[in-house]
């Protein structure tokens, strides 16, 4: 009996990996061994970037919100420990945008927990 190769599903399986290798430089973007690896490593960076995207952002908006906080005489801790004891229930993207675009909002917002 012959031997069954499965050619068709293996050039599909090479043909999708040299599609995402798409862009890249050198034999990465030609070579099937060299490709795979790169496309594999893209992968997991890709992975654990979607993560640290998110602790980047808050990291971003806790230093926008503090800054605003300190022009009011406020720590950060301070800001949002009155923020939740007065239930105001506004996260920290909605508050660092409040608080780089629209500053009067924001003085609003100290003035009422302030009270």
């Amino acid at each position: 009996m012959p031997r069954s190769v499965n050619s068709v599903a293996k050039r599909n399986r090479r043909k999708k990996v040299l599609k995402q290798a798409k862009g890249y430089f050198g034999r990465r973007k030609n070579v099937w061994t060299v490709a795979k690896n790169a496309v594999d490593k893209g992968m997991q960076y890709s992975y654990r970037d979607r993560k640290t995207k998110k602790r980047n952002f808050r990291n971003l908006w806790i230093v926008r919100i503090n800054a605003a906080a300190r022009l009011h005489g406020m720590s950060y801790s301070e800001f949002m420990g009155k923020i939740k004891k007065h239930n105001i229930e506004l996260n920290r993207k909605v508050l660092a945008d409040l608080a780089m675009n629209h500053p009067d909002a924001f003085k609003a917002i100290v003035d009422k927990i302030k009270a």
